[in-house]
């Protein structure tokens, strides 16, 4: 990978410096919180539709093709990777070194590359920031390019419009362009492990997960925008992660370094930890502000009903730093049942626990894909559909391994 002919290379700023610099450019505006304030134009959630994996032969018989798994032509990814390449010549760019995975024994080495300033630091308050000795060394296990501004040709590279997502599971190199939405990088990043740590004997998780006074870990399974955040954003209880972790022989682990919560009617009564992490560093996207007074309104929906919040861990009081846990007592299933078909709340025994897991009935939310305007029923085994691409579902290494004198207690 060139970068040489890039007009200015920053790399690990600090989140000051982010900040400072998003400012200068105009990419945002500071909120009377301290937070950044972003917006994401013509795209303001994911786009499944737009996400690509390159069908080489070393990965073919792995992947499970179809609708969320969509095919792309080596040659055709090799035209877009060169005319992405050259976009990026004289341009300033931002290069974030970390990892994804709290557990050292499978944590990835990742380097992510951003045109925009604000979309690096929301990258160092989502992933985990190494220490200043690990930088040295860093060598990254993928890396993601991502430029909102190159747009691609549907016709020329295969696309269904000018934005795009593309996995390179042999190159392990992701590309991401013509959407600045920032959770493409985050989502990326957790399909890469879908497909890497179940080859390792760990299961990924699409959920969130906290810890009681009694080290008893519980998981909140669910799709983007059931209540995930949330929930586990607990003042009773500590939270390990608030959106994916892993399940190994030893116990859980979050993937991330920081929160991702959507932020539509936050209240500082009904959510009292996350309100508070909303603060200098913090990056807000489609959040509406007062132009006078730069008071953040939660409550209005003008830009998007998936206004959200990107905050490090820390910023939650009595985090599990690292995020790691023993095994799950308690496992969760939130469902977005917006036509009634299940009741509030329901204690399952292991077999409908299996089958509600693998079926995932729920339905998406408004705002968390590109064309998602109201509530749609849908399916999502695991929670994470759209996330996985390998061919074979995996389960997890450590489902017989629990606690003495325990079992999990299932939950719908």
């Amino acid at each position: 990978m060139k970068l040489s002919n890039s007009r200015q290379i920053y790399r690990n700023l600090s989140t000051a410096q982010l900040v400072e610099t998003a400012l200068a450019r105009g990419e945002g505006i500071l909120a009377s919180n301290g937070a950044l304030v972003v917006t994401n134009g013509k795209y303001t959630g994911r786009s499944p539709n737009d996400k690509f994996i390159v069908d080489l032969p070393t990965v073919h018989d792995q992947i499970n093709w179809g609708p969320v798994n969509q095919p792309m032509a080596p040659e055709q990814f090799r035209n877009l990777y060169g005319r992405l390449l050259a976009y990026l010549q004289n341009k300033d760019l931002f290069v974030f070194d970390g990892f994804a995975g709290a557990d050292p024994r499978f944590r990835l080495p990742i380097r992510i590359i951003n045109e925009l300033a604000w979309q690096n630091l929301f990258v160092r308050q989502l992933f985990i920031r190494p220490a200043p000795a690990e930088l040295s060394g860093h060598r990254p296990g993928f890396t993601v390019i991502c430029a909102p501004g190159f747009q691609a040709d549907p016709e020329l590279d295969g696309t269904r419009s000018e934005a795009f997502i593309v996995l390179n599971l042999e190159e392990n190199l992701i590309l991401i362009g013509g959407t600045s939405y920032a959770g493409e990088i985050k989502k990326s990043i957790f399909s890469a492990l879908n497909f890497l740590l179940p080859q390792r004997g760990v299961f990924p998780m699409h959920c969130s997960a906290n810890l009681g006074a009694a080290g008893d870990a519980a998981l909140f399974f669910g799709l983007s925008g059931t209540g995930k955040t949330s929930l586990s954003a607990d003042p009773q209880r500590r939270l390990v992660g608030d959106d994916e972790h892993g399940w190994s022989e030893e116990g859980i682990f979050n993937f991330e370094g920081g929160c991702y919560a959507k932020c539509i009617c936050l209240s500082a009564e009904n959510e009292p930890q996350i309100w508070s992490a909303i603060r200098f560093g913090t990056v807000l996207e489609n959040v509406i502000v007062d132009a006078e007074t730069r008071t953040a309104d939660y409550v209005s929906a003008a830009i998007t009903e998936n206004t959200r919040a990107a905050f490090p861990v820390e910023y939650i009081p009595e985090a599990v730093i690292p995020g790691v846990s023993g095994h799950p007592q308690t496992v969760i299933f939130l469902t977005a049942d917006a036509f009634g078909v299940l009741p509030p709340v329901a204690r399952l025994t292991r077999e409908q626990a299996m089958y509600h897991f693998l079926s995932g009935y729920t339905s998406k939310l408004a705002g968390t894909e590109r064309g998602v305007t109201a509530p749609q029923a849908t399916f999502s085994p695991a929670s994470g559909r759209l996330f996985c691409p390998s061919r074979r579902p995996s389960t997890p290494a450590c489902s017989e391994k629990k606690s003495p004198g325990t079992a999990p207690t299932f939950t719908w």
